[in-house]
């Protein structure tokens, strides 16, 4: 039975819009980017109560994070800025920690500490925290509800992402497709069309990040574009470079595509144009490994474990899915609009892409290592869900070109329009044909308003019969190609083929663009165990001080109690308890008490009785605070023989 293929214009609008239709969902589910730093602790915690003002606020995140002057802001209960503005580095081997100076003097109250800062692989993140001094209190802070990375900003970035992917899967896989499978096709338009779209929609989609890159990765408002002060400080930075050098080497890819659609296609020596094809390859590989190297360098591969192994075969994945789906898209267009493409071009394209999948696979198991980490992770994470989706779609992907395989194999000689075929006319055709003589016969008998008559046998310099002829010839033209481009099953059969593995290899690109924009599930992982380590103590690397006031009712039966626990953590600690009158001198009470408790554990209360140092200061060493949590201590002040009482407070100890 003869298969037929649909029209190009139908499957590719249907192509279009499912490409539109999935953009939107995921760029939509994607935005804002996810933060593939996270942070992993602070100094003051999360929610922490400290008896006095820190000097400073320390963060602690899980890879390394580009800070400005303002990436942490610390703000009093009414708004006002308590920080210094001077961010310090605090970094040290593996552990990225910066903090930001406060001022002296900060009154008891609840403080609230935002940031936001970039990670190494380029993707802003924020967040904020309070903590109090003394005793909470209420705040009129209010937080932006836009995450980083969201917003029109966001979403805009994020199709520019997608399109400077397409533009340069189509720029490479349509040059490299045309060199290495198919020489003949540097001369015809439509692959030469689309590989000069491929590298305008990369240029256009590179100058689009560059500009947006300001407000994506700060204020997230979209006039912020247009500052200059703002290009330049992002021009100061990686992605900044990446994106420059990104359109530098669009130079160099221009004087390529000129080359090859131009000397290229107009050598007619064997020998020349072998050493141009050469010379071309080695070119286009150069500068092709250079565009790609752009992502490594500035994103995921840039940074986390083995860089120096990741930026190389990101390089080479990115080579392989262009040379793969690029070519795919040519191939494409050429089996639409020019059907006596050779069988051995095709040939040569199984093999290229053949090839691209073995070192899509292995470079592809290396970075799902690398990123995931572990087989929880896979299905516990995001990036984890996303990668078994687009593994999925891998596996459809290569199913469909086994089917293409299948229909090159039964390929013969293009259909050609020599000898009788000529002579047989579709339908369509010998209907046009008829109308188009019937109209002339009526026009040979017809005198024009301006007084020119037409007699039969001669012609009329009408411009609106011309431009009638112009549109039958054309109609006759695509009928007739048509035909010549159904008169074979079996190119029909492998242009549906093609045509499919095109619109799934569409989804693929999305995917992967939604997946790059997504926290890698080590990361994650790593980051979620940190938090639940670090997220229990009060104050990391500091002592655990509290204020208690009390009153036991007689006489000297008011003051303060300070309590603090060294170092605050799981284990063995130091404690002292100070307590005082209310005018702050020490004030000498019989007998204190302290106990502590785990409620949503079970576990005790655990008594200690510490030994009295000296007037108000009692003290016990080897204090064992057997798992990390939030404690209730609970201590006991006796002023006189019948005259005591028991005050409380909760504090996450490690």
């Amino acid at each position: 039975m003869p298969a037929t293929a649909p029209r190009l214009g139908t499957a590719l609008t249907r192509l279009l819009l499912i490409a539109a239709a999935l953009l939107g969902t995921l760029l939509a589910a994607a935005a804002p980017a996810s933060a593939h730093a996270a942070l992993t602790g602070s100094d003051p915690q999360d929610g922490a109560v400290v008896a006095t003002a820190p000097k400073e606020v320390n963060l602690t995140f899980s890879e390394q994070v580009a800070m400005s002057d303002d990436s942490i802001r610390v703000l009093d209960p009414t708004g006002k800025r308590v920080d210094t503005g001077e961010i310090r580095d605090l970094c040290s081997a593996s552990i990225v920690r910066y903090g930001v100076g406060l001022r002296s003097g900060l009154p008891e109250g609840t403080y609230t500490v935002a940031w936001q800062t970039v990670s190494a692989d380029s993707h802003p993140i924020a967040g904020a925290f309070t903590f109090s001094v003394g005793a909470p209190s209420q705040t009129s802070v209010a937080l932006p509800d836009q995450q980083a990375g969201g917003g029109l900003v966001g979403a805009l970035y994020g199709i520019a992402r997608y399109l400077s992917y397409g533009g340069f899967i189509v720029l490479v896989g349509g040059g490299a497709f045309v060199l290495a499978c198919w020489p003949r096709g540097a001369g015809i338009r439509p692959v030469q069309k689309l590989v000069v779209r491929g590298w305008l929609t990369l240029t256009a989609a590179t100058l689009a990040m560059l500009l947006l890159r300001n407000p994506y990765t700060g204020s997230g408002e979209f006039a912020d574009a247009f500052d200059l002060a703002g290009l330049k400080n992002v021009l100061e930075t990686k992605t900044g470079a990446a994106l420059i050098s990104r359109l530098m080497l669009l130079g160099a890819a221009a004087l390529f595509v000129a080359v090859l659609f131009g000397a290229y296609t107009k050598r007619t020596d064997e020998k020349e144009k072998k050493d141009l094809t050469f010379g071309l390859a080695i070119g286009g590989t150069v500068v092709a490994a250079g565009i790609a190297a752009t992502w490594a360098l500035a994103e995921h591969a840039s940074t986390g474990l083995q860089p120096g192994i990741a930026m190389p075969v990101d390089i080479l994945h990115l080579l392989a899915v262009a040379a793969w789906l690029g070519g795919l898209v040519a191939l494409l267009v050429a089996l639409y609009r020019t059907p006596d493409i050779e069988r051995a071009a095709v040939e040569r394209f199984s093999k290229v892409a053949f090839g691209s999948v073995i070192a899509l696979a292995a470079t592809g198991l290396y970075q799902s290592w690398r990123q995931v980490g572990s087989w929880t992770a896979l299905t516990g994470t995001s990036y984890g869900r996303l990668l078994l989706v687009k593994i999925g779609l891998i596996a459809v992907l290569l199913g469909i070109a086994w089917v293409s395989r299948r229909w090159t194999q039964r390929l013969g000689a293009p259909a050609t329009t020599d000898g009788p075929t000529t002579d047989r006319m579709t339908e369509d055709e010998e209907g046009e044909g008829n109308r188009a003589e019937g109209e002339g016969e009526d026009e040979g008998d017809t005198t024009t308003e301006g007084g020119t008559t037409t007699e039969a046998g001669t012609e009329a310099v009408d411009p609106a019969r011309a431009a009638q002829l112009a549109r039958q010839q054309a109609a006759v033209a695509t009928a007739r190609r048509k035909r010549d481009r159904d008169a074979d099953p079996e190119r029909a059969g492998l242009r549906r083929s093609v045509l499919t593995e095109a619109a799934v290899a569409v989804v693929l690109l999305a995917v992967t663009t939604v997946l790059t924009s997504t926290e890698p599930g080590r990361t994650e992982e790593e980051a979620g165990r940190s938090s639940t380590a670090a997220g229990s103590p009060a104050v990391p690397d500091r002592p655990v001080d509290i204020r208690l006031p009390f009153d036991t009712g007689g006489v000297d039966g008011k003051g303060t109690v300070r309590l603090s626990l060294n170092p605050g953590r799981t284990g063995a600690n130091a404690l002292h308890i100070y307590v005082d009158r209310p005018n702050g001198r020490p004030l000498d009470v019989p007998e204190v008490k302290v106990a502590f408790t785990l409620k949503e554990k079970n576990v005790g209360p655990l008594p200690v009785l510490p030994d009295r140092i000296q007037t108000g200061h009692w003290s016990a060493n080897g204090v064992q605070i057997p798992m990390p949590g939030e404690w209730q201590i609970q201590v006991t002040v006796r002023t006189s023989d019948i005259d005591q009482t028991t005050i409380d407070k909760n504090v996450k100890i490690g």
